[in-house]
């Protein structure tokens, strides 16, 4: 008896939803509040399939149980129950309805984004993330940090059997792997501020992608040439950083598409903001920059393992034949006037890379007349313009002209821009 009274104890202990919410198998609460309200539609639509399972199971149990053959039991002769039928339809639509009502407020409010405050355009890339504010007029790459992707890389040398790493790296390879935060690392947060209802823009630039942060209650389909909306409000007090992940599987390193939130105060992203206009600011003015060889070799080696090594291996050794190796290439190799022509005057190398089609052609430029710096201010300036300029004052004509010749152009490491820039 005293052991039947300790169990029960601890089953009525285990309702509590806040024992739920630590049980690591659980739906996690959240700090928005919308998160909150999924998180109780949640507990609520689980108790009631547990009172439904220990009525319906209880009362089979029992029936096996008391009316078995050894017992003489003598089954009930009726042919119907008016009364039986009008219990079994009507109690389950009244459980049905009263699970709908707070089920379908919880979408209304989930899809109504019409009090944001701000906004934030999401692109999912293979195999990165794209912030964009419009208003602020800020853009950058979110990729996984360096330190994670050597930590792939040695992972993946081991076990092919490329390389070999000394007891030392080995042991540094596993202390980082039993890091908290095991490839969960970007370069760039995601940077929000508390206590304003921010409206989530979320697309992709290539295959299905899907935005999900735990603790904003929000996830949501990254789809090629189409826009969903979310939007979350994270409360005063909450500040910290969240983290979360690609959660549609959408090629080979979509376990390395990682996602950090750093949520801050409204004055501390205020000076977050100007501090990323002065950086764009500068961005644009290093465009007249005289760079001296080693600021080129620091920065395009920046470039190459934020945009290439991942499909061309940080050696260069690619993985042929999808992903060509750039490492004893022409494009390596080649004249440097032609490797100028194409760092600074096409598309993205893989967009014309090896191509014999019109849309590789249009790689090149054909106004050799001009010199190369005076084309790329003017194609910089020009980028950022269309970058800043609101999708709504954009011609009807121009937006398809965008949608079905995307161009796509490198600025520097963190600033992408999508569109033909011979439309404009």
């Amino acid at each position: 008896m005293k052991r039947l009274t300790t169990l029960l104890s601890a089953l009525v202990a285990m309702m509590s939803t806040n024992v739920f919410a630590e049980y690591g198998l659980n739906m996690t609460k959240g700090v928005t509040e919308i998160s909150g309200d999924i998180y109780w539609l949640h507990m609520m639509v689980f108790w009631v399939c547990v009172a439904i399972a220990v009525i319906v199971f209880g009362a089979m149990f029992y029936s096996v149980f008391a009316h078995r053959k050894s017992k003489g039991a003598v089954a009930a002769q009726f042919h119907e129950s008016t009364k039986a039928e009008l219990i079994w339809t009507i109690v389950p639509m009244i459980i049905l309805i009263a699970m709908a009502v707070p089920a379908s407020k919880t979408l209304i409010d989930l899809e109504d984004t019409t009090k944001a405050e701000m906004t934030v355009k999401i692109t999912g890339h293979q195999w990165k993330w794209q912030y964009d504010y419009p208003k602020e007029g800020i853009s950058f790459i979110s990729n996984l940090a360096q330190s994670s992707k050597d930590l792939v890389r040695d992972s993946e040398s081991l076990i092919s059997g490329a390389t070999s790493m000394s007891k030392a790296e080995a042991s540094n390879a596993e202390s980082r792997a039993k890091n908290a935060n095991y490839l969960l690392e970007v370069d760039n947060h995601l940077v929000l501020p508390s206590g304003t209802p921010i409206r989530f823009l979320i697309t992709s630039n290539d295959v299905i992608h899907n935005w999900w942060v735990p603790a904003f209650g929000v996830k949501q389909d990254a789809n090629p040439g189409f826009i969903n909306d979310a939007w979350a409000e994270i409360p005063v007090g909450k500040e910290g950083t969240y983290r979360g992940q690609c959660a549609e599987l959408c090629g080979k390193d979509h376990g390395f598409m990682p996602i950090v939130v750093d949520v801050v105060s409204k004055a501390d992203y205020a000076k977050w903001v100007s501090k990323q206009q002065a950086a764009a600011v500068a961005a644009v003015a290093s465009a007249t920059k005289t760079w001296s060889k080693d600021e080129l070799m620091a920065q395009g080696e920046s470039v190459y393992n934020t945009n290439c090594a991942g499909c061309h291996k940080k050696d260069g050794s690619g993985m042929p034949p999808i992903f060509p190796a750039m490492k004893g290439s022409p494009i390596a190799n080649g004249a440097a006037a032609d490797h100028m022509n194409i760092v600074l005057m096409s598309y993205r190398l893989s967009c014309c890379w090896g191509k014999g089609s019109s849309e590789s052609r249009r790689c090149s430029v054909s106004e050799t007349s001009i010199p190369l710096q005076s084309k790329w201010q003017r194609m910089q300036t020009e980028a950022l313009r269309i970058l800043r300029e609101p999708l709504s004052s954009v011609p009807r004509e121009k937006k398809h002209r965008f949608r079905d010749e995307p161009t796509c152009l490198r600025l520097d490491k963190n600033i992408h821009v999508t569109g033909n820039l011979r439309s404009a």
